[in-house]
Parts: structure tokens; C-alpha cells; sequence
């Protein structure tokens, strides 16, 4: 495949895995307000503020991912995959002679065609070193020396 076409798909992978994981914590939001729901009919006395304060927590807590998953989203709508630089930055494909790592967020690996390609984020250890780098250079991630062949 032509990188611009592998950026498109691997950008679509990291754009599914973010809905994915938030369809998922909407789901958990309507399990806990449901639940809240039903706790506020019982009259079981302590036992029932107890039950009410922890799901209360539960949903603060399923808060907090959603605006974590809401800030990948804004995070992933500004990356520009046409945009060619021969400096690694944001939406770049980097190619060494063992693995491709595409900048944008942690999503995983995306297998396709027998190629393993990892979605990293720029914050990672390694999206920290590969930052700014260009092809030729040599970054040591692990005590491993790692060059980058090509820039995308």
C-alpha cells in the first residue's frame, strides 16, 4: 500500500478504536444513571446511601473517561494525513527496518497485509524519542538502537 493510503486507513483504525471505547463508557453512563434511578426507590437506610454514594462515584468516574475520550477525538480531528513533512510530528508514519509506529494516540496495533503498524501517541516513551526525527537518523529506545528508514 502507498503510505498516504496506510495513513488514511491507520487514522480510520484510531478514529474507530476511540468510538468504540466511548460507546462503551455511554453504555457504562446509562447502566449507573439506571442504576441511581432505581437506588433512589429503596428505603434501605444506610445501606442505601452507601450504595447511592458509590455509584454516584462510578459516574463521576465514567465522566472523566468520556472527557478523556472526547479530548482524543478533538486530538485526532486535527491531524492532517496529507500534510508531508520529513520531520516526525503528529500524523507521521515512521518506518525502521523492524516495526512502523503511526503518531496519534495509543490505540494499539494495527495489523493489515502482514504488516504490523503501532498507533502511538507523541507522549509515549518511544513518540517522545521519534518526535522532530527524521530518515537516517537513530534513536536507542530499550538499549536498542532503532533507525528510521522513511518519514510519511
Amino acid at each position: 500500500m502507498k503510505p498516504p493510503k496506510t495513513k488514511e486507513l491507520l487514522l480510520e483504525f484510531c478514529k474507530a478504536f476511540v468510538a468504540d471505547r466511548k460507546q462503551q463508557i455511554l453504555e457504562n453512563i446509562a447502566r449507573i444513571e439506571e442504576s441511581l434511578l432505581s437506588e433512589g426507590k429503596s428505603t434501605a437506610g444506610d445501606k442505601h446511601h452507601t450504595g447511592r454514594a458509590m455509584l454516584q462515584l462510578d459516574r463521576e468516574n465514567a465522566g472523566k473517561q468520556l472527557q478523556e475520550i472526547e479530548k482524543l477525538e478533538t486530538l485526532l480531528g486535527k491531524i492532517d494525513i496529507t500534510r508531508s513533512s520529513d520531520r516526525v510530528a503528529l500524523g507521521s508514519l515512521v518506518v525502521t527496518p523492524s516495526d512502523r509506529y503511526f503518531l496519534s494516540i495509543s490505540a494499539g496495533v494495527h495489523s493489515k497485509g502482514g504488516l504490523n503498524t503501532y498507533c502511538i501517541s507523541p507522549g509515549t516513551p518511544i513518540g517522545r524519542l521519534l518526535l522532530g526525527k527524521k530518515q537516517g537518523d537513530t534513536v536507542v529506545f530499550r538499549e536498542k538502537e532503532i533507525q528510521i528508514v522513511e518519514v510519511y
